[in-house]
């Protein structure tokens, strides 16, 4: 919407509504995951896959992405596949290692599940003209970035390091 006035904000308040919006979000992956029968990291894991479309990811990709070990990744395909969310291809070029690939019936049933939120989401984007969306998805760029950082700093578990 062009022209719309928002109201006034300290960064104190920014932080504090993002900090409302996270608390949100944890709590609402948290229910999603419990109706699709997953835990949150195995969710967080499939959205990684989903997102990775036809170039289709390594264990160690996953493990990379999701910021845990390979070992870990090992037990959360274990658990996806069992559930029917993914399954595990050889690498074309190296047989050693697999490519994980969504099951196309779980695509659909995680697709159904946040439709409406992400609707809503859209409908909220919509409130905003170009320049505004420009400033949301850099602010969201570089806040994922900072936060990979620090997940990166905090798994280095470096005492002397300032988290």
């Amino acid at each position: 919407m062009d022209g719309t006035t928002r109201p006034p904000a300290t960064p104190a308040q920014a932080l504090s509504a993002m900090d409302h919006l996270i608390a949100a979000h944890v709590i609402g992956q948290q229910e999603l995951a419990r109706r699709l029968g997953v835990n949150v990291t195995d969710l967080t894991c499939f959205a990684f896959v989903l997102e990775a479309g036809e170039n289709l990811l390594t264990a160690g990709d996953l493990a990379a992405r999701a910021h845990v070990t390979t070992g870990a990744v090992t037990g959360i395909l274990n658990r996806l596949e069992r559930a029917g969310y993914v399954i595990r291809r050889p690498d074309p070029s190296d047989r050693r290692r697999v490519r994980v690939a969504a099951v196309p019936a779980a695509v659909t049933r995680v697709e159904a599940v946040y439709a409406g939120h992400y609707k809503r989401l859209t409908d909220l984007f919509a409130d905003y003209d170009p320049a505004e969306l420009a400033v949301i998805t850099d602010w969201f760029t570089r806040a994922t970035s900072l936060a990979h950082e620090y997940l990166e700093k905090l798994n280095r578990n470096d005492p002397e390091e300032e988290c």
